[in-house]
């Protein structure tokens, strides 16, 4: 297998080279200076080889964020003839689009998410849900014990997992506390803003299924 040849430009990455008095040094990672001569050798190849990777990254990064706003720039300037046109642009009630190619083959949509955090109703809620759970004891499912603790659970980030909240907050009980704690729970969401996404999708045929198509590393 030969290696494929590229003509994307990398970013400018400077050498990490100093000259001082004529000697050439490298900063090692605590900043000091030493003379090129006592690197060994694999480190100077990974010096460059991380080096020349990276260029290419920063370059390619640009171009991606560069890229998007032109994507931007673009479908909003199809929305202005829209709205010039006939008084409306695209667009659900949240915002979200979707535009097609006219034969059904290429598809480029824009999502806007919510952002969610909590208030402080969510512990008032935690602490009405444990109330029923300690108060059944032993009548209480496995499955519903298990689904208010994974709910509370939290990462690393301290981030609460909301796919197992919100399926908490639609469970039915006809216990007057449990319902107060799904209140809670709904009244502790609070919108802190929104992202917007792009998406393309593109399929071989009219009667073929989406493939999303991905600008990740991951996926590429």
């Amino acid at each position: 297998m030969t290696a494929q040849t590229s003509n994307f430009t990398p970013a400018d990455i400077p050498s990490g080279r100093i000259t001082v008095e004529g000697r050439e040094y490298m900063q090692d990672a605590r900043g000091a200076l030493v003379p090129i001569e006592l690197i060994k050798p694999q480190h100077m190849l990974e010096d460059e080889t991380v080096r020349k990777v990276a260029g290419f990254w920063l370059a390619l990064s640009e171009q991606v964020s560069r890229f998007k706003g032109h994507a931007f720039i673009d479908l909003a300037e199809f929305d202005a003839i829209l709205d010039q046109e006939y008084g409306r642009s695209k667009g659900g009630k949240k915002g979200n689009r979707t535009y097609q190619t006219h034969d059904g083959l290429f598809k480029i949509e824009v999502r806007i998410n919510d952002q969610l955090d909590f208030g402080p109703e969510l512990q008032v809620a935690k602490q009405l849900f444990d109330e029923c759970l300690n108060e059944w004891a032993s009548d209480t499912r496995p499955e519903l014990r298990m689904l208010v603790t994974r709910a509370f659970a939290t990462d690393k980030e301290g981030t609460i997992n909301r796919a197992s909240l919100f399926a908490l907050l639609r469970t039915e009980s006809s216990d007057e506390r449990w319902n107060r704690a799904v209140d809670a729970g709904w009244d502790a969401l609070r919108v802190v803003g929104s992202k917007t996404y792009l998406r393309m999708s593109m399929r071989e045929s009219q009667d073929a299924g989406w493939q999303s198509v991905t600008i990740d590393l991951a996926k590429a």
